[in-house]
């Protein structure tokens, strides 16, 4: 069948259309797979005695911030890997490094968590956290807009977190309730920005790279609402 020319563009914008729907498609479904590999990695953490006390005893004074330096340096590295390689098995391995870091710094906090109600305060910041999220993804999804524009806020916002983590670590204070608080509308705007990425930066043979730079936003939220209902359950 011949087309004009109109339609023939047509067909090409439909078959972006649809390539952009299938990778937006996959993302989140490895969204769902570095989530589960996430859970099962804090399980294991958790259910072998050695491995949960070297968890509970690095959250002391500087060694916690050595700790911070190398799981950034792991998440990095893992982000980067899966970015720049071709090879699906080597992307892979990267999702498994990704979550197994983010497993092994969260270890301390999930353990005091059960220790304090069980599973009910990590049962209602996953549902806080997964429900924040879905709405969040869908603003992006349904509107289309581009967040890029975030970009430089959240990378500022960031270094001043660090430097908030340091000074806390460095002098001994608390960073309280309002951090929580500025941590999560940080992350959320981490997830603003990393879903409209999915729209306009992405190549669609990158949905493991931008798997894990979702879920390291969304694991993000989910630490600072349990640290949230951990202290108001600590009241």
């Amino acid at each position: 069948m011949d087309y004009s020319p109109l339609d023939r563009n047509l067909v090409a914008d439909q078959v972006t259309a649809v390539e952009r729907a299938a990778f937006i498609k996959k993302t989140y479904s490895h969204v769902a797979l570095a989530v589960l590999s996430f859970i099962v990695f804090e399980c294991i953490f958790l259910s072998v005695p050695a491995l949960r006390n070297i968890g509970l005893q690095m959250t002391q004074g500087w060694t916690w911030l050595l700790v911070l330096g190398g799981f950034a340096l792991a998440t990095g590295a893992a982000e980067t890997w899966a970015m720049r390689s071709t090879d699906r098995t080597q992307q892979y391995i990267a999702l498994l490094l990704f979550t197994a870091a983010y497993a092994f710094i969260f270890m301390p906090m999930i353990f005091i968590a059960q220790k304090m109600a069980g599973g009910t305060l990590i049962m209602q910041a996953g549902v806080l956290t997964l429900a924040l999220f879905t709405g969040l993804s869908a603003v992006v999804l349904i509107t289309g807009k581009d967040f890029s524009f975030l970009k430089t806020g959240l990378v500022v916002g960031g270094f001043i977190a660090l430097g908030l983590i340091v000074a806390g670590i460095a002098f001994g204070f608390n960073l309280g309730l309002w951090f929580s608080v500025a941590m999560i509308a940080l992350s959320a705007g981490s997830i603003l920005y990393q879903t409209s990425g999915l729209l306009y930066r992405y190549h669609t043979d990158q949905y493991v790279a931008a798997a894990l730079g979702l879920a390291g936003s969304l694991l993000m939220m989910f630490w600072y609402i349990l640290r949230l209902l951990m202290a108001f359950s600590g009241d």
